[in-house]
């Protein structure tokens, strides 16, 4: 028997379930037109997305889900240095990942050497064994916590997915990780607030963040595992001075003014669930009355349970004991 609207979302805790519902319920002209004009020159384009080229060696996979392809769902990329390539994200299938490993190797002679997963969802996670699938086997890095989590929460169970995690190099909760590909330095960048355990992919020259899912761009984030006030600290944290090209979990990439409006809808949505907290409002209710300031533009919403969850999350947490996590 199919499953409802509801019962859909209920069995999903990452985004995919929810990025695909929001495809069948908007306009085609609507879907076509949510991800924008290209960063950079195109180094592919897939139904499921665009390869966009950043700078020399540096490559973001911007993913369009909204047409209804699932292969990746989430965005990721591609590192190169002279002996050494990063793949950025495991995707929402095996077939994301492998289609991405081969666009390395097609422009920079590599099979991907190392592969990063940001955090635990299945959109981003699920699909990591497709790296594998081949005879050159990278390094897979994640956290302990986010290992757990994929072989925890996600579903369907994978064997191949869990043997790739199962020799993953585990990166520290606490302290930076520095990969050296080759004339190259990447840094992996241990924070949380989207989850409990989240990472950032960081280039200084040129300046260019990978951020996961700790930056949505004009899309409305979801906060079904969120630490709020973690994010918030998190997002300010990436904010850099110098020109910088932010990649995100989903949507465009951006740059400084796109990653300040992003933080400028995250604080109006806690000055308003703090408001409505404090006077006795149920957050269900408070959802419901919330609305962005027009000075915000125009976000994608999937519904307005997303905006529930989001004074859920701050409720959760304001709720929490002192000094305790959510």
């Amino acid at each position: 028997m199919p499953l409802t609207r509801r019962e859909f979302v209920a069995k999903s805790s990452s985004c995919a379930a929810h990025l695909a519902l929001l495809a069948a319920a908007m306009p085609r002209a609507a879907r076509l037109r949510w991800p924008g004009a290209p960063h950079g020159p195109l180094a592919a384009r897939e139904p499921f997305g665009s390869l966009e080229k950043l700078s020399d060696g540096v490559w973001a996979l911007v993913s369009t889900p909204l047409g209804g392809d699932r292969t990746t769902l989430s965005n990721g990329g591609i590192i190169a240095g002279s002996s050494a390539v990063l793949a950025i994200e495991g995707f929402n299938q095996p077939q994301g990942a492998l289609w991405l490993a081969g666009k390395a190797r097609e422009l920079t002679g590599r099979w991907p050497t190392h592969v990063a997963l940001t955090h635990y969802h299945s959109d981003h996670a699920n699909g990591v064994a497709g790296y594998f699938a081949g005879a050159d086997h990278p390094e897979l890095r994640a956290t302990q916590r986010t290992r757990e989590l994929v072989l925890e929460r996600n579903q369907p169970a994978d064997a191949s997915r869990a043997r790739a995690l199962g020799d993953a190099v585990l990166l520290s909760p606490a302290d930076v990780t520095v990969l050296d590909l080759g004339g190259r330095t990447v840094r992996l960048v241990p924070r949380l607030g989207h989850t409990e355990s989240d990472v950032s992919v960081e280039l200084d020259d040129p300046g260019i963040v990978f951020c996961g899912d700790l930056f949505w761009n004009a899309m409305f984030p979801n906060f079904v595992d969120a630490i709020p006030t973690r994010l918030s600290a998190s997002v300010k944290s990436l904010r850099r001075k110098d020109d910088t090209i932010y990649v995100p979990g989903h949507g465009p990439v951006g740059h400084a003014a796109e990653y300040d409006r992003y933080a400028e809808m995250l604080d109006a949505v806690e000055l308003s669930a703090r408001k409505a907290r404090s006077a006795g409002i149920p957050a269900a209710d408070a959802a419901r009355g919330f609305t962005l300031p027009a000075s915000l533009g125009e976000w994608t919403l999937f519904s307005a349970s997303f905006y529930q969850r989001a004074f859920e999350a701050w409720y959760r947490e304001l709720s929490a004991p002192s000094g305790k996590s959510v």
